[in-house]
């Protein structure tokens, strides 16, 4: 199983560098540049306007066209396959109003159609695999219930869509933290007990289409991965998560998201109640430091440092949750 889960990391990054250039050109043929909202971005970011977007549209169709080659769709697969491509679908929407009108869907209706997705993937998780309780590090498992257990799975679905989504803002900085969070439920999905050999395979494919899109998103970004490949990647690293019985290591391996979410959080309310103050110089977080003077590449690197020690530490406190109930 090692062997194919190397060849599907492969064959996915090159699958993405080969087809994404004729991908470009198709998305610029028709179109579907990014629209830059200036007032609301540090200056720099008006140099972005028009890039091609919604690349992520091409890495969900090489995950799936993939998972059915290597034979990876099963009970335990499906969940994450189909939250892909049904966060996906409203990615490619809202990705597609952005690109014809300059607005996109609304926050709300985007939130609505994310609940619908994440009640029906942890409905099946929770009625196929009779989940009710979740794996804590270093305690061991814990029973919590079915239905507190549903809450918290469609929560996790819904934040982690919206916070790989919020902290896509600058090249590379989602792919990139995508890349060693999916790494890291591969290796627990390989260690787990008993081992989910394709769930492990779909982590791997994952990984490798994000690698190859930072081929194209690295500074100066070439095409942006959108709302099609931001939303529907962050559901599907947390049905991963639920499916591994390892949700509760998720906002460990994807503190990166986490912090973007959080600072967006404190940043609007207090906005708000104090008429104009400002926790932050801007939000999301990496924004922030956009106007303190970093560079995007800067950036950029040091959330990719973080994202990959957070997906150590996650893998280490999976490794010390097998040992509690062994």
């Amino acid at each position: 199983m090692t062997v194919a889960v190397i060849q599907a990391l492969l064959l996915s990054f090159a699958f993405v560098v080969i087809l994404m250039p004729t991908y470009l050109r198709l998305l610029r043929a028709i179109g579907f540049g990014k629209h830059v909202r200036s007032e609301e971005l540090p200056d720099g970011h008006q140099a972005k306007e028009g890039t091609p977007t919604m690349g992520g549209l091409l890495l969900i169709v090489v995950v799936l066209v993939l998972a059915t080659i290597f034979g990876a769709w099963e009970p335990s697969t499906a969940p994450t396959l189909l939250a892909l491509l049904g966060v996906g679908i409203l990615g490619a929407a809202d990705d597609i109003l952005n690109a014809l009108t300059g607005v996109g869907i609304r926050g709300r209706q985007k939130i609505v159609w994310q609940l619908v997705v994440a009640v029906l993937a942890a409905l099946y998780l929770q009625n196929h695999f009779g989940f009710t309780g979740f794996r804590v590090p270093i305690v061991g498992d814990v029973f919590v219930g079915p239905i507190p257990w549903i809450v918290i799975a469609v929560t996790a679905i819904v934040g982690s869509s919206n916070g790989v989504n919020l902290t896509d803002g600058l090249d590379g900085l989602a792919g990139g933290t995508l890349v060693f969070a999916f790494l890291a439920f591969m290796f627990i999905a390989i260690l787990n007990v008993p081992t989910q050999s394709n769930l492990s395979l779909v982590c791997a494919l994952a990984a490798g289409t994000m690698v190859g899109f930072l081929w194209f998103n690295v500074h100066p970004a070439s095409v942006f991965m959108g709302d099609a490949g931001s939303l529907s990647f962050g559901a599907a690293l947390a049905v991963t998560a639920l499916m591994t019985g390892q949700v509760l290591i998720l906002p460990i391996i994807g503190i990166i998201f986490v912090v973007e979410t959080a600072s967006v959080m404190l940043q609007i309310p207090y906005y708000k109640l104090t008429h104009g103050k400002r926790i932050f110089l801007s939000s999301p977080i990496h924004h922030h430091f956009e106007m303190l003077g970093w560079a995007e590449t800067k950036i950029t690197g040091r959330f990719w440092i973080v994202g990959a020690l957070a997906g150590l530490l996650g893998v280490t406190l999976f490794l010390s949750s097998i040992r509690a109930i062994s």
